[in-house]
C-alpha cells in the first residue's frame, strides 16, 4: 500500500460522515464512500498535491452525490425497507427512541436546500472551518455563512416543535 492509499484511508471516517449526511441513509452513504474512494484510487494521477487531498475526495463524492440525484429525479423515488420494518432482533424503548429521534433528524437534514445541506455536512457534521468548507464547495465564506444561518434557523425550528 503506498502513502496515497494510506492518507484515503486515514479519512475514510470523515468521508462517511460527509456521504451520511448527503445521502441521508447509511446504505445509500456506504455506496456513495465505495464509490468516492474507487474514482480517486482509479484517478490518482490527476490528483494534484498542491491542493488538500480531503478537499478532492469531498467534491469528487459531492459530484456523484449530484448525478445520482440527477439521475433518481428521471427516474422517480426509491422506498428503502428499513425506513418501513422494523429490524429484527432489535428491541428496547431506549433503542428505538434513539433510532427515531435519529431518523427525524436525518429526514430534517435532508429535506434542507441542497445548497444549505451541502455546508451542514461540511461545518456541522465534518467540523470544517468556514474557510474549508467554502474552498471545497467553491463558494466565499459569506455564502457559507448564510446558508450555514439559514440551515441553523430550519433545525432550531424543528427542535422547538420537539419539545
Amino acid at each position: 500500500m503506498n502513502g496515497f492509499q494510506q492518507q484515503i484511508i486515514d479519512l475514510i471516517p470523515r468521508l462517511r460522515r460527509f456521504a451520511v449526511t448527503l445521502a441521508g441513509n447509511l446504505a445509500d452513504a456506504d455506496d456513495l464512500l465505495q464509490t468516492t474512494v474507487e474514482k480517486a484510487l482509479l484517478r490518482q494521477d490527476s490528483y494534484r498535491a498542491e491542493f488538500k487531498l480531503e478537499s478532492w475526495l469531498f467534491k469528487i463524492m459531492q459530484n456523484h452525490f449530484i448525478d445520482l440525484k440527477r439521475k433518481d429525479a428521471r427516474r422517480g423515488g426509491t422506498v428503502l425497507i428499513d425506513e418501513r420494518h422494523d429490524i429484527v432482533g432489535e428491541d428496547g424503548v431506549q433503542t428505538q427512541e434513539g433510532r427515531n429521534a435519529a431518523q427525524k433528524i436525518m429526514a430534517v437534514i435532508a429535506n434542507l436546500p441542497e445548497q444549505q445541506r451541502l455546508v451542514v455536512a461540511c461545518v456541522l457534521v465534518d467540523g470544517q472551518t468556514y474557510e474549508e468548507a467554502a474552498h471545497m464547495l467553491d463558494i466565499p465564506v459569506g455564502t457559507i455563512m448564510s446558508r450555514l444561518f439559514r440551515a441553523r434557523k430550519t433545525l432550531q425550528s424543528y427542535a422547538e416543535e420537539l419539545r
